[in-house]
This record gives C-alpha cells, structure tokens and sequence, in this order.
C-alpha cells in the first residue's frame, strides 16, 4: 500500500531547484487533510488526474474540499491506497531571482568589420532570471519532470541569447573597435531583444551583462604588431631601434657570446659593422648623405645585414621583407 504524505512542503538547500514534485513517484500519495506549506518565495500549483486545478500563493492550507472547491466530491478519494483510481501531485515553483547564469558562444560569430573587413567574434556574459508564469512555465518547460534545475534550461536559454546577440551586432555596430566603449548600450540592445522570448516560456529576464567580446588570438597578434608599428614609426626608424638594441647587447657582450643574441662568428665583426650601419640609417633618415629617397631593394639589403648579425629575428625580417616587396 503507498505510504500517505500528510504534510506537504518543499526546502531548496542548493538554491538551483526552479521546481519539484511532490510526490516524486507512484509508491506515495497525498493524504486527504494533509497540510500544504508554501514560503513566500513560492508558489504551489495543484494537479488532480493530470490536470492543474489551483494556485496556491504563501501561506499554510489544509488540503480539504473547502479549499479545492473546483475538486468537488472527487477529492475524497485521495489516499485511498491500491484501490483509488485517481491521481494527485503538488509543484513547488520557487519564484526566487536565479542569478550568474552564463552565456557565452560555442561557435565564433562572423561579423563584417569596416577596418578588419571579415572576422570572428566570441563573447560571453551572465545573466539572471525569474519565474513569471507559473503554469505556463510548468505547462510548456517543465512537464512531467519531478525536479528541474536552473542548469536544465540554461544551455537553451544560452542559444537564445547568441542569436539575439549575432542580430545586434549584425545591424547596429560597423567596427569591432566600437564596442568596448558601447558594452553597457549593447546589453541594454540584447536585453529588450530578449523579453518576448523569455515571457513566451514564463520567464522574466531581470539582468543581462555582456562582460567581453573578443577577436580570435591570431587577429589579435596581428593588431599588437600593427599597434607596434605605429609607435615606432617609419621603417628606418624600426631599423634604427633594432641596431641600437643589437649594439647595446654587444657592448654588454664584447665577447660575442651566445647570450648577446648572436652566433661567435657575427659576434667577431658586429662591433665594426653596427656602429656603421646605425650611422647610415641616421643619416638616411635627416637626408644628409642621401640626395634621392632610399629604394626599397636597398632597405632589403640593409634588412638581412642586420638579420645576418642576428640585430632582427627571422620572423621579423620575414615581415619587414614582406612590405618592402609590396612597395616594389
């Protein structure tokens, strides 16, 4: 015989639980007359054969006729063991704020940027909700589940909010390098874009953070060396910087060992060969020797001399040579 429940109520120690059945499983039913506690966080939605017949809002009920008056005389047969051929459950739905929820995109977003032209995206943020509808939320999410946690809905929620995000970016922003002085408009924009969608489930959307949005490493490697070269200025003046860099690590090395950057046989004549080169690239640059503008097959040939000595690394020579070619 099912053992009979006479008090019914629901504490969440995890504080993640949206709702919870009670009873879980067919081995239990209500009693008639049991008691029904429900905390002002909650709320309870009485079932009877499958179908919701009340609302119960904070407070302490007796689970009797005069308080299901839409049972009628059918609530009689609660408990009536093995023989009862009707079935009768209670859901807690706690109506507490659910905060933290995180988003964040699985797949890079493809956005057109009008310095980067085409480029990928990735973002993530967090985010808080609350049960607004209680039985459309347990009718249409929920169903039949004897426990649902804010995890179980959170990976679909999350999918919502990369498509509404991708919508934003798509029609309202031309550069990637907007953005970080636009976060707080731009979870505003997501945010209003969100509600339709979140009330359709019951759901209130009470915050929404887009914390970063960030290009992939590679296009950000490429921008610190574009920043780079800025701050630098013109290629003689890069070329000026690495000689006198490499001529300052041989005066520490007069040796010319290893720990200078350079192999022994370079370390030998780098001390006759900088001093030199670094007074022609000072010179090239006031024009004081130079009465026609340097070619760039010549800063070619100045670029391996200093690759050679090991003044640039190779990564760095293969990037200069490459824009000098271009100038070609």
């Amino acid at each position: 015989m099912p053992r009979l429940m006479e008090v019914l109520e629901f504490l969440d120690d995890t504080g993640s639980t949206m709702v919870k059945r009670i009873p879980e499983s067919g081995d239990t039913e209500i009693k008639w007359g049991a008691q029904l506690t429900v905390r002002e966080s909650q709320v309870a939605v009485f079932f009877r054969d499958g179908k919701s017949l009340d609302v119960f809002g904070p407070g302490r009920y007796v689970l009797q006729t005069q308080n299901i008056p839409v049972v009628g005389k059918w609530v009689t047969s609660f408990g009536y063991g093995p023989t009862s051929p009707f079935r009768s459950e209670v859901y807690f739905l706690n109506m507490k704020l659910f905060p933290n929820l995180k988003w964040g995109t699985r797949e890079p977003i493809l956005f057109r940027d009008e310095e980067l032209k085409m480029i990928r995206l990735r973002g993530h943020g967090i985010f808080s909700i609350q049960i607004k509808d209680a039985m459309l939320f347990l009718n249409k999410v929920v169903g039949t589940n004897a426990i649902y946690h804010d995890s179980d809905i959170e990976d679909y929620l999350r999918n919502i909010v990369v498509t509404r995000l991708t919508d934003i970016l798509g029609n309202q922003k031309k550069s990637i390098f907007d953005i970080p002085k636009e976060l707080n408009y731009l979870s505003t924009a997501v945010k209003q874009g969100l509600v339709a969608d979140f009330d359709g489930l019951g759901l209130s959307l009470h915050d929404f953070y887009i914390n970063s949005i960030s290009l992939p490493p590679e296009v950000q490697a490429i921008i610190d060396a574009k920043t780079s070269m800025s701050a630098l200025g013109s290629m003689d003046e890069f070329m000026k910087f690495k000689a006198a860099i490499a001529l300052e690590s041989a005066a520490k090395n007069p040796d010319g060992s290893a720990s200078a950057g350079v192999g022994m046989g370079a370390g030998l004549g780098m001390g006759f060969m900088l001093p030199k080169m670094l007074q022609d690239a000072i010179q090239t640059g006031h024009g004081a020797q130079a009465s026609t503008k340097e070619s760039p097959a010549d800063k070619i040939k100045k670029l391996k001399e200093l690759f050679d000595i090991g003044a640039i690394s190779k990564e760095e020579y293969e990037e200069k040579k490459k824009k000098l070619l271009e100038e070609i």
